[in-house]
C-alpha cells in the first residue's frame, strides 16, 4: 500500500485505502460496507471544484488513489477466490443404480473400539438423490445403521466409488 518509489506514505494514504476498501462492492453482501452501515452510498462528486486549484489538484490526485486502491482490492479479492477455488471440489455426481461404499465413520457399532472395523462398507446402490450432496441407498436390514431424521439419507456421511474393494455388510 505505497504509493511513493520509498515506500515511507503508507500512512498518508492509509485512511484513502480505508474509505476505497468501505466504499467498494463485497461479494457477500453485494454492497459496500458504507452502504451496509449507513444505508446510502457516500457523496463523492468533485465534478464542482476547479481543478487548478489546490483543492482540484488534491480531488484529482484522490480519485487517482482511489481507483489505484479499487483495482488493488480486486486483485486480492482475485487472489484469494483462485486460491479458495484450489481446494473446492465439486461434489461427485451418483446416479441411481450407481454401486457406492458408506463410510463407517458415523455408524455405531458394538465392538469395543472402531480400529479394526472397516472404513467403508457396500457396495449398495443408490435408490435416488435427495439433495445436491445427499443420497438414499438401499442398505440392509442387518447393517446397524440409524440414519439421521427419518430416511436413509447420507448426506453427513461421504460417498466413494471403489473400484476394487472387497464387499463388507
Amino acid at each position: 500500500m505505497y504509493v511513493s518509489y520509498h515506500q515511507d506514505d503508507w500512512n498518508t494514504w492509509l485512511s484513502l485505502a480505508e474509505f476505497a476498501y468501505n466504499n467498494s462492492d463485497h461479494s457477500s453482501t453485494k454492497q459496500s460496507l458504507f452502504f451496509t452501515v449507513y444505508g446510502r452510498d457516500p457523496h463523492l462528486d468533485s465534478a464542482h471544484i476547479p481543478q487548478d486549484t489546490p483543492a482540484g489538484k488534491l480531488s484529482t490526485k484522490i480519485q487517482s488513489v482511489k481507483q489505484h486502491f479499487k483495482r488493488e482490492i480486486e486483485v486480492a479479492i482475485n487472489r484469494f477466490k483462485r486460491y479458495a477455488d484450489k481446494s473446492r471440489a465439486s461434489p461427485p455426481v451418483f446416479n441411481p443404480g450407481d454401486m457406492v461404499w458408506l463410510s463407517s465413520k458415523n455408524i455405531k457399532s458394538d465392538r469395543p473400539t472402531k480400529k479394526p472395523s472397516e472404513r467403508w462398507l457396500g457396495p449398495f446402490p443408490i435408490l435416488n438423490k435427495v439433495s445436491a450432496h445427499a443420497y438414499h441407498l438401499k442398505l440392509p436390514p442387518t447393517l446397524p445403521y440409524i440414519p439421521p431424521g427419518t430416511s436413509q439419507d447420507i448426506n453427513n456421511h461421504k460417498l466413494a466409488s471403489r473400484a476394487s474393494s472387497s464387499n463388507h455388510h
